[in-house]
């Protein structure tokens, strides 16, 4: 059984990304993703990461990631980029 995805354009799939991340447990007040690139089937989220002054990841910095993985795992079976 072959999955098909819906085309979507960066925009819109970006809307529903940052609709989305508000409903996770590990959202923080700031995050957003506003960049996303396809690798494969995967779609990739990117944004900012809540790095210190030194440029070192904080305890943020693994909030965002973890959102930014979950926007991964539930939005890439459902969609690619036009």
């Amino acid at each position: 059984m072959q999955k098909t995805t819906q085309a979507i354009s960066r925009q819109a799939l970006l809307e529903k990304a940052n609709a989305l991340m508000t409903q996770h447990d590990d959202y923080l007040a700031g995050m957003q993703a506003d960049e996303v690139i396809q690798q494969g089937d995967v779609l990739v989220f990117r944004g900012p990461l809540f790095l210190d002054a030194q440029g070192l990841p904080t305890p943020k910095t693994t909030a965002v990631f973890n959102v930014f993985k979950h926007l991964a795992v539930a939005l890439s079976p459902l969609y690619h980029l036009q």
